[in-house]
């Protein structure tokens, strides 16, 4: 109805085109505008200023020959002082965004191979982001955001990927096993050798304490009875270790010690 009196309200992030007699004429800001129909002048149509996205999607082939899909989110908007290149130079803007995009797929992803095609995703949305700001710009289009959101590889090498991972995983864990069993054993071996060590110094000691006991002995016992010679006190000290002896292994309920007839005189010039 406005427009039939030569009126039209432009809304708030819009411009509106002008035209008088089918010639451009003016772009027009939010707000109220006269416009007289009887003059020639006509509304072309509106541009939105707003910040617009674009979700691309498109399989290219990696150096390694594996197939995947990238996804591209593309931000962009119209410039308020470029409207007039905006409303006529381009059809179909989202095509025309999306043919670009396309083009620098196919031109950078078969140089990666698939794990740096997901290393260098930033990389490869900068670049998309490059082509299309120099060339968008001519059209009166502003590029706000390139991302690539998503590379989705094949589903049979995802598999692929996942069995890998998983086995390197493995590996790792058998090897941190291994080494924790192999300083398990150097320790239980370091502790065996100590306890050994230990064992062997406290025999040495009780023999060398016995070979002490049994030297004071019979210098005690010759000095204490005279005449007595040194091989009566060994005589007697053997006699009575063998009476110790004895009384141990028969004290014993779990000994299964066999007795072979035998002379105490016998044991005594063997033990000499």
């Amino acid at each position: 109805m406005g427009q039939a009196f030569g009126c039209i309200q432009v809304d708030q992030s819009t411009v509106a085109i002008k035209e008088n007699f089918g010639k451009y004429d003016d772009v027009l800001g939010p707000g109220f505008h006269f416009m007289p129909w009887c003059f020639g002048s006509q509304l072309a149509g509106y541009i939105s200023l707003r910040v617009q996205q674009l979700d691309v999607t498109r399989e290219s082939k990696t150096k390694d020959n594996v197939f995947v899909t990238l996804v591209a989110s593309i931000q962009y908007r119209a410039l308020a002082d470029k409207a007039a290149d905006a409303f006529y130079k381009l059809s179909n803007t989202k095509e025309q965004i999306q043919a670009y995009v396309f083009d620098v797929i196919r031109a950078t992803v078969p140089t990666l191979e698939l794990d740096k095609v997901f290393e260098q995703k930033t990389e490869i949305a900068k670049t998309v982001g490059e082509r299309l700001e120099k060339v968008m710009s001519l059209y009166g289009y502003e590029i706000v955001q390139t991302l690539i959101v998503d590379v989705e590889p094949d589903d049979q090498v995802k598999s692929s990927m996942n069995e890998i991972n998983a086995a390197s995983r493995l590996r790792e864990a058998a090897f941190e096993r291994a080494e924790g069993e192999k300083v398990l054993q150097i320790k239980q071996a370091e502790g065996e050798a100590e306890s050994k060590y230990l064992a062997g110094l406290g025999i040495a000691r009780q023999r060398q304490a016995i070979v002490e006991g049994l030297k004071e002995s019979v210098i005690g016992f010759s000095t204490s009875v005279p005449g007595a010679s040194t091989k009566d006190v060994m005589d007697m000290i053997l006699i009575t270790q063998y009476f110790d002896t004895m009384k141990e292994i028969g004290v014993s309920s779990n000994s299964s010690a066999v007795f072979i007839p035998h002379e105490l005189e016998d044991v005594t010039s063997e033990q000499r």
